[in-house]
């Protein structure tokens, strides 16, 4: 049987087999991997200082930079797969990705790992949308499609928080290259099996012109837009970032003008207006700001106050995906038997009670209370954003579902920045409030410019982490609440 973009005209939409599930395993590898990359690095920075000595900027952007390519370049490499095929799309990414991390494993300067974190980011950008927009192709039946698209949101969200702990393991034993060679033996095999399983997919407008000029905005607009977020977010308020968020916005708005003058646009507006996609886009980049915006905090409370070693709070933040795993496939069974608007809106509103609990913990507090709370409401979070996934993906034509899930993602990543934004605003103002005003000025500002000071400036810093954490609980609390209302609102008897 071929495998084609548009079902056979049948008395109901085709079922998939053993090799549509066969080839959805073979999409989850790339797809855990481009998502560890996010976060691989956190562990062999401290190794790569010390073997290519970077300056601080240099650092950042070696951090940096793969996520940005990729969020920038998302929309744009969603529109080339439905224009030129999600298959070739994708198995050049992957041939890409494989170069490019070898080419990052070997660098010999900060420079040379940055252009290859560049690389990567170009490849991942291919790769992503792609994974997505091929699940619409090979799952036409809606229930078997619900059920790949939580594999996907799964997956991507446990790549994330593996991406520390793979990390971990392996500078223990090896160089830090090594964290960009356990790409390569994926990328192979998706190479090598791509040809023989993927489908290809029909060109949505045979014919018709790429965009350059809309290519080019939609990355200048959104790589001063989300990196401005972010730099506000991390040291407060500052002309050079303010001004890169407003020069976004600006691009951003030019660019849907000229999306609206297009006969074949990269984004299909039409299709962002409708209630099932935009509120699906809206509810997963709340989610997101949720998610992102409170995971800083998390991660420094193990480290900073807890004490726990780099390593030892990796583990201990996998602790939570456990909830991820059991209530993503409930959700996906409950939405099969009622609204799932209901059931999404459920979802946040759990993800509240967790970040409800969490805004009464002290320094006393048990651990477990904390990684209970954290489960709770990632667990509420993940089945909310499967299903907008799930809904948002079966409302995208066939023909346009690479531009709509790149559109989707390039949400969550600005959703991301703005809760680190929001969340950390939050926490930020609470830590000064509580901070004694006979701490020394580094120490009033952040927990980390008080760990060199004196053990009583130090008990009193992390205290006052403990109550900022509790108040960007607050904030995430209200973010899952006003996705919960805005999801009743928008998505009620949607399909």
């Amino acid at each position: 049987m071929t495998l084609t973009e548009s079902p056979r005209p049948t008395a109901g939409p085709d079922r998939a087999g053993r090799r549509e599930w066969t080839v959805l395993g073979v999409l989850m590898l790339p797809l855990l991997l481009v998502s560890m990359d996010v976060s691989v690095l956190y562990f062999a920075i401290p190794s790569i200082a010390a073997d290519l000595r970077p300056g601080a900027t240099q650092q950042l952007w070696i951090l940096d930079m793969y996520g940005f390519v990729l969020a920038g370049l998302l929309v744009t490499m969603g529109a080339l797969g439905d224009r030129f095929g999600r298959r070739r799309l994708l198995l050049g990414g992957a041939a890409l990705f494989g170069v490019a991390s070898g080419f990052a494993a070997y660098a010999h300067s900060a420079g040379a790992l940055i252009g290859a974190r560049g690389l990567l980011g170009v490849a991942g950008a291919c790769l992503m949308p792609s994974t997505l927009a091929l699940i619409r192709t090979l799952f036409q039946d809606p229930a078997q499609r619900a059920k790949a698209v939580t594999l996907w949101t799964t997956v991507m969200a446990s790549g994330i928080s593996l991406g520390p702990v793979v990390s971990g393991a392996l500078l223990e034993h090896f160089w830090w290259g090594s964290v960009f060679l356990i790409n390569l033996p994926a990328m192979l095999l998706l190479l090598v099996l791509g040809p023989l399983l993927l489908p290809e997919s029909r060109p949505a407008a045979a014919g018709a012109r790429f965009d350059v000029l809309s290519a080019l905005l939609s990355l200048v607009a959104l790589l001063p837009l989300i990196h401005g977020v972010k730099e506000l977010a991390k040291d407060g308020w500052a002309p050079v970032p303010a001004l890169g968020v407003t020069f976004g916005l600006l691009l951003a708005l030019v660019f849907v003008r000229r999306q609206k003058r297009l006969a074949h646009p990269m984004v299909d507006l039409g299709l962002v207006r409708t209630p099932a996609y935009g509120g699906s886009l809206l509810a997963n980049l709340l989610a997101m700001a949720a998610t992102v915006g409170f995971a800083v905090f998390l991660t420094q409370y193990l480290q900073s106050v807890l004490g726990q070693s780099p390593l030892e709070a990796a583990l201990w933040s996998l602790v939570p995906t456990g909830g991820v795993v059991v209530a993503a496939p409930l959700a996906a069974m409950l939405a099969g038997r009622a609204d799932r608007a209901y059931v999404m809106a459920g979802g946040f509103l759990v993800a509240a009670a967790g970040f409800g609990w969490l805004t009464t913990i002290e320094r006393a507090t048990p651990f477990w209370v904390v990684l209970v709370a954290s489960a709770v409401y990632a667990a509420g979070l993940v089945s909310a954003m499967t299903l907008a996934n799930e809904l948002a993906l079966g409302a995208a034509p066939p023909e346009r579902a690479g531009s709509a899930t790149a559109v989707l993602e390039a949400g969550q990543e600005l959703g991301g920045a703005l809760g680190m934004a929001v969340l950390g605003s939050i926490g930020a103002a609470v830590y000064t409030a509580t901070m004694p005003a006979s701490a020394p000025a580094g120490a009033r500002e952040t927990l980390g410019g008080a760990l060199g000071g004196s053990p009583a400036v130090l008990d009193a810093a992390r205290t006052a982490f403990v109550d900022a954490m509790a108040g960007a609980a607050v904030g995430a609390a209200l973010l899952a609440l006003l996705a919960a209302g805005a999801t009743l609102r928008l998505l009620r008897r949607r399909t």
